[in-house]
This record gives structure tokens, C-alpha cells and sequence, in this order.
């Protein structure tokens, strides 16, 4: 019988590690799975783009995954039931279906936060995906010049995002609302960069100023004070999709699941999580921040672990760390924050030009890993060990036909 394997999402993360285990283990010995909500890839990282009106390339997910081994299933997730193994899911028609898994690898990523702030899940925009990019890509087209732009929250999202609709848009009035300082992570270099490129753009910075509501034609601050918004864009963070919290699986306060240094949930070793959905200690006991950055390295030592379990090999044991924080400011300015293994910055800075070339081939890399799965190093795909195919306990799989059998909602 083939081990079955269950990839939930495919963003960076799961299409990345999906991809990875068809490229480490033999089509015979294992039911490769993967279940996605949408028929292709999304660059996340590149939804501040997509808001403005610029163009990205279409990556469909048939294509990419074909000959691979890798079962596709657009259907949305609705449910995993930990203790009896299984997934539900719904696809577009509304039909739900089981589907039984020997090994989960729960990638469902995050979604925008409001933080609870009255009125932003009413009257805010958010970029965490793309419908909801394309939502504000057609109320800005509706702007006339001169009406104001607020984007609540001073991370990379939202230093991306300010600086990409003042480039696109010189006609509107820009203005970032951040909590603290612009950039305070930053070394005194980026700093300086940053705040050349806002002034240069024209964007007007409200520094150490929370928003504690928003309405429809404005933004109102901790002090009283309200800032006229014609489009409010909300980007203060991320929280994680519900479903795992609803589960038995140990997870934290914020829904992340707890893993151990092998992406394997510490209290049910069938399961893996990736990315965004994962609590990962990383360098200094520091946990990973929400990022591609953080994701795809986390994807790669799940994938692996769960390779090398399966056919007795030897287990990854590379800790993830960080390199660099990447931030495009507009198509023409970027900056490349150089950082420790624990994401503390450092004096070293790419600025400019180059520093946009450099994240724009950061992200086409990306996107280039993910849609060429089975490519590079190593091609060889190792047997499943005898009596690893399905694990004692693990429930059967239901038979073709069945009421209860999966339904395929990869149509």
C-alpha cells in the first residue's frame, strides 16, 4: 500500500515541500497529494504590485506539477480531525469530501490581522492575498488625484506597499501611519535610505501614532486626532489560518503549531507544519517571523525529515536563520537590510538601484523554485522501507465509490 501524503496550501511554503518530496521519493511507494483553494500559484510578495495594476505572470498549477506525481486537488480545507487522520475539504461547487492521510504536512499559512481594531475588517483593504489585492487595484483606478491613500502599519508590507502606490500614483495623497518610528529596525544606513525614498515620493509619514478605528472616510489615532482616507490599506501583520487551533494538535496561543527541529508537531508526529502556520525556534531560541524567508527553509527540512523517516535516512539537522531583510521601495529603489542569524540588523545596507535589482531576483528565484519542483539536486528518489507505507493505526483508505470516498474537486 503507498504511504499517502497530504500537502494542505500551496504557497511558498507547500508548493515548495510538495515538490521536494516528489523529487526525494518513488511514485510507486507514496500517494502524493497536494490541496490548494486556487488553481495557481500566488506570489504572495508581490501583491503590492498587483494592487497598483501592474501585470504578474500566470502559474498554473497543473503546469507546474505535471509528470511529477503530484495529485492535485483545488478544494478549500475546512477541517483536519488529527486523532483519526483526516482532511475535509469543499470544493467549488460546494461538495465536501474526506481525505485520509499517513503523513499531513499543514502549510495554510496567514492571513491580515485587524488586531481587533473597530471598523478595519469593515472599512480596511488588505494585500495578504490576492483577491484581496484586486480589490484595491480597482478602488484605486477609481481615485481622482489629489484624494488620500492611508497604509496603516510600518513593516515590510507596509513600506512596500506606501512606496509602490506613490510611485504608480504621484496624483494621490500617500501617508504611512506607523506605531513607531519609520524603520526603527533598520541600521542607521537603511534608515536614511528609507526616508530619502518617502520624501522623494512624496509620502507623508505619521511615526508613533497607533489607529485605534477605522471608518469609511477616515482613520482615527490613540491621541483623538483623525486622518482623512479616501482608501484605507490595513497591514499591521499577520494571523494564522484558524483551522489547526480548532484541532488537538498543541499549538500556541496564536494558532501556531509546535514543532520540533524537524518541522514535526510535538504532539502528533504524523504531522508536520511549515511556515507561517509554524512555531519554529530559530537562532538564539528566537521564534521565526511570518515570512518567504522563514517558509521556504522550514519547507525544505519538513520535506526532507519526512524523506529521510520514510526510507531510513539520515535526518536534516540545518537550523533555519536569516541573511537579509529585502524591500522593494518602488520598481526603481530598493533596500537590502544585511542582518544576523537571529534578524538583528547590522551596519552593512544595500541601497538603490541595485538593491531593487537584487530583490527583484530574490523574488523571480522564489517563483522559479516553485514552479519548477522536481528540478536540481538531488534527482535520486529513494524506496520506502518495508512496513513504513502505512503506519500501524493509521486509518484505511476509503474505497473508490464509497459515500465517504474523497471527493475530486480538482476540476
Amino acid at each position: 500500500m503507498q504511504h499517502r501524503i497530504i500537502v494542505l496550501g500551496a504557497g511558498y511554503t507547500g508548493a515548495v515541500a510538495a515538490g521536494r518530496l516528489a523529487r526525494r521519493l518513488r511514485r510507486e511507494d507514496v500517494a502524493l497529494t497536494l490541496v490548494n483553494a486556487e488553481p495557481d500559484f500566488v506570489e504572495r510578495v508581490r501583491m503590492h504590485q498587483l494592487a497598483v495594476g501592474q501585470e504578474l505572470r500566470p502559474r498554473p498549477f497543473r503546469e507546474m506539477f505535471a509528470g511529477t506525481g503530484v495529485e492535485l486537488r483545488q478544494a478549500t480545507v475546512t477541517g483536519v480531525d488529527a486523532d483519526r487522520r483526516t482532511v475535509t475539504v469543499t470544493d467549488a461547487a460546494g461538495t465536501t469530501g474526506e481525505l485520509a492521510y499517513d503523513t499531513l504536512v499543514y502549510a495554510l499559512g496567514s492571513r491580515w490581522d485587524t488586531h481587533g481594531v473597530p471598523g478595519a475588517a469593515e472599512h480596511a483593504h488588505e494585500i495578504a492575498s490576492r483577491p484581496g489585492a484586486l480589490r484595491l487595484r480597482e478602488r484605486l483606478a477609481g481615485l481622482a488625484a489629489g484624494e488620500p491613500v492611508v497604509v496603516v502599519g510600518g513593516g515590510l508590507t507596509g513600506l512596500e506597499a506606501a512606496t509602490e502606490i506613490a510611485e504608480s500614483r504621484p496624483d494621490l495623497d500617500v501617508s504611512l501611519v506607523a506605531r513607531g518610528d519609520l524603520g526603527d529596525w533598520l541600521s542607521p544606513r537603511g534608515r536614511r535610505h528609507l526616508r530619502k525614498v518617502f520624501d522623494g515620493l512624496g509620502i507623508t509619514v505619521h511615526e508613533r501614532t497607533p489607529v485605534t478605528a477605522v471608518a469609511a472616510g477616515h482613520v482615527t489615532t490613540d491621541g483623538g486626532g483623525t486622518l482623512p482616507a479616501a482608501v484605507t490599506l490595513w497591514t499591521t501583520g499577520f494571523a494564522v489560518h484558524p483551522i489547526a487551533k480548532a484541532t488537538t494538535l498543541e499549538s500556541t496561543g496564536t494558532g501556531q503549531i509546535v514543532v520540533d527541529g524537524t518541522m514535526r508537531s510535538v504532539s502528533h508526529p504524523e504531522v508536520y507544519a511549515i511556515g507561517d502556520a509554524a512555531m519554529v525556534e530559530g537562532p538564539g531560541g528566537k521564534p521565526l517571523r511570518m515570512s518567504c524567508a522563514s517558509g521556504v527553509p522550514t519547507a525544505w527540512q519538513a520535506a526532507d525529515a519526512i524523506a529521510a523517516r520514510l526510507t531510513g535516512g539520515k535526518l536534516p539537522t540545518t537550523a533555519p536563520r536569516y541573511f537579509n531583510q529585502c524591500i522593494s521601495l518602488g520598481r526603481r529603489e530598493g533596500l537590502i537590510q544585511y542582518v544576523t542569524a537571529d534578524d538583528r540588523s547590522v551596519r552593512a545596507a544595500l541601497t538603490g538601484r541595485l538593491a531593487a535589482r537584487y530583490k527583484e531576483l530574490v523574488c523571480k528565484g522564489a517563483a522559479w523554485g516553485v514552479a519548477n519542483p522536481t528540478l536540481g539536486l538531488p534527482t535520486r528518489r529513494r524506496p520506502v522501507l518495508p512496513g513504513r507505507a502505512t503506519p500501524a493505526g493509521a486509518p484505511a483508505a476509503t474505497p473508490e465509490g464509497s459515500p465517504d470516498a474523497p471527493v475530486d474537486t480538482a476540476a
